[in-house]
């Protein structure tokens, strides 16, 4: 059996990663302290946004699945897709990522 994380611990460790990379990263929604999903918000500062929501791939691994594909989306389709998430599911917890490059500090495969 595979140890897990809490979520929250999981989530602080990697703003700090964003942190010293001279990242501005921040918890946009807290959720459950233990098995809350993720949801990254990336602003690429300018050409719009990208949301990756928390899944799993077919072996059990983390993994990044990419919001309509992918697409840039202005900050208000990212939030009000980000708001219809935490809507439906409280525990999820929201990180938002300021970087132009758009990388996602999270491990696991982006799908």
């Amino acid at each position: 059996m595979t140890e897990r994380l809490a979520a929250e611990l999981f989530v602080q460790a990697h703003i700090r990663q964003c942190f010293s990379r001279g990242l501005t990263a921040t918890v946009a929604h807290r959720g459950d302290a233990w098995g809350g999903a993720i949801i990254v918000k990336l602003n690429l500062l300018g050409p719009g946004c990208r949301v990756l929501t928390q899944t799993r791939d077919t072996e059990g691994e983390v993994a990044w699945l990419q919001v309509q594909g992918g697409a840039l989306l202005s900050e208000i389709e990212a939030d009000t897709y980000i708001g219809r998430q935490v809507q439906r599911d409280p525990d999820l917890w929201v990180v938002e990522i300021e970087d132009r490059e758009g990388h996602n500090p999270f491990p696991g495969r982006v799908l």
